[in-house]
């Protein structure tokens, strides 16, 4: 498990430069007290590992811009790849609070030769909530104007890119206008917004957080996840628990069947990554640790879970721990070698 003493650590995604294993993750510092407050204060850390267990911390990779920038209050949960010609591509959510105190969420892009140094673009934000398909803060329906989250990938169809999103469609009821925003380019800096790949649903979610979309042996399916709040009264009354969720696809571009959705991890767990391990093949999930045996924000981001398929529902294979379990180690304990 991979922790901070003096940081709570929470959303993460990783990067493969084929020696070794980038991890880049949310912290904010634990002198905040109220872990809830730690969304207004995170950046980017980034910590190394060839064995996906033992993390080495380095300098963080990327903070919070100046005064009036897209992400002057805060940077989130993003995504990295590697361009052909070998510069490293890392997609963030950039936090800045409007007028009235509201959240507005939009999607930035900084530069790397070598996964160390970035370099944020002079055009971002290169992406926002277009109101054509998007909730923004002017329908009034939601706590923020969410429009975060971006997941890369190699688009299927040929050339280019795919981007997904967590975003909110403009109808149905606000707890179930969560809906996966879909971006195209052709080189990794140029965007065009397209419609969202699913639609609000009456028994669905409010946001579909921290997506990511893969073919684990052979079968395509989709990873998201949602708090029990921020879901419908129907899926809460099927499902009451929050955690992550997994929805079955016909391909990496969708359909994606989120009515069908269901729960990989109850709250121990929030935000699960899928990972092919480069030395074996096999996948693994990685999760922060959510919710404690007293209802408490623990951070941390577990160590690999190797994950399989039952029937039609991808499982972690071996039997998670429980929140009384000792494998949920106190804050401060992980196997991190270094802190600079």
């Amino acid at each position: 498990m991979f922790t901070l003493r003096d940081s709570w650590v929470w959303d993460f995604w990783f990067a493969d430069d084929g020696d070794a294993y980038h991890l880049f993750f949310l912290h904010a510092s634990r002198a905040l007290h109220d872990p809830e407050d730690r969304h207004h204060r995170a950046s980017i850390g980034h910590a190394i590992s060839t064995d996906l267990v033992s993390w080495t911390r380095i300098e963080d990779a990327i903070v919070r811009g100046q005064a009036g920038e897209f992400d002057e209050l805060a940077t989130w949960t993003g995504s990295t790849v590697r361009h052909l010609d070998g510069t490293w591509y890392t997609f963030y959510t950039g936090s800045r609070l409007a007028p009235g105190g509201k959240n507005v969420q939009r999607i930035g892009l900084a530069t790397s030769p070598d996964l160390i140094t970035w370099t944020k673009s002079p055009d971002n934000p290169i992406l926002s909530a277009d109101p054509r398909w998007y909730e923004t803060l002017a329908d009034a329906a939601w706590h923020d104007e969410a429009f975060r989250d971006p997941w890369i990938y190699p688009d299927p169809d040929g050339d280019g890119w795919r981007m997904l999103i967590t975003a909110r469609g403009r109808t149905g009821d606000p707890l179930g206008r969560g809906v996966i925003g879909h971006a195209r380019s052709l080189d990794l800096k140029h965007w065009t917004l397209l419609p969202p790949l699913t639609a609000p649903a009456d028994d669905g979610f409010g946001q579909l957080e921290v997506t990511q979309v893969e073919v684990v042996y052979g079968r395509p399916v989709l990873l998201f996840s949602c708090l029990a709040a921020h879901a419908t009264p129907s899926r809460r009354a099927a499902t009451p628990a929050s955690g992550i969720w997994a929805a079955p696809a016909d391909s990496v571009l969708g359909p994606f069947d989120i009515a069908g959705a269901y729960q990989i991890t109850d709250d121990q767990y929030y935000v699960g990554r899928l990972l092919r391990r480069r030395d074996d093949g096999r996948w693994v999930m990685f999760a922060f640790h959510h919710t404690g045996e007293h209802g408490e924000f623990i951070g941390g981001v577990s160590d690999p879970m190797p994950v399989e398929w039952h029937d039609d529902q991808l499982v972690v294979a071996t039997p998670l721990p429980d929140k009384k379990s000792k494998s949920l180690l106190a804050p401060g304990r992980s196997h991190l070698r270094s802190q600079r």
